[in-house]
């Protein structure tokens, strides 16, 4: 991802903001570009981290974080046809595949 960041030109710090959810705990997105888009990148994305960025999402509405799937098209559980894309649609979280390029809308919305 940080590759293909710079590859793009586009300025990011890694793992530079910690938001705040639950019990208290701290999430720290991946990747946060200039204009406030936190990247999360994954590969495997299991139910702990659903749930985990439901909860950051409901306590921090102004956040907005989007994620950068290895393969979106993988289901959640070998006895789900819902994919890691599908689960993103269904919740209202914006994604991307990372076999494409993260989306030039993302890169070069200004920020809030």
């Amino acid at each position: 991802m940080a590759s293909a960041l710079e590859g793009a030109g586009v300025n990011y710090s890694y793992e530079s903001q910690k938001l705040k959810y639950l019990r208290p705990q701290t999430y720290t997105p991946d990747f946060v570009l200039p204009n406030g888009i936190m990247l999360e990148v994954k590969g495997y994305f299991e139910g702990s981290d659903r749930t985990k960025h439901l909860l950051v999402r409901e306590q921090n509405p102004d956040a907005d974080v989007r994620f950068v799937f290895q393969n979106a098209n993988t289901t959640l559980n070998k006895n789900s046809k819902t994919t890691y894309g599908q689960w993103c649609d269904d919740n209202g979280f914006e994604w991307c595949d990372a076999k494409s390029k993260i989306p030039n809308e993302w890169i070069n919305l200004p920020p809030p």
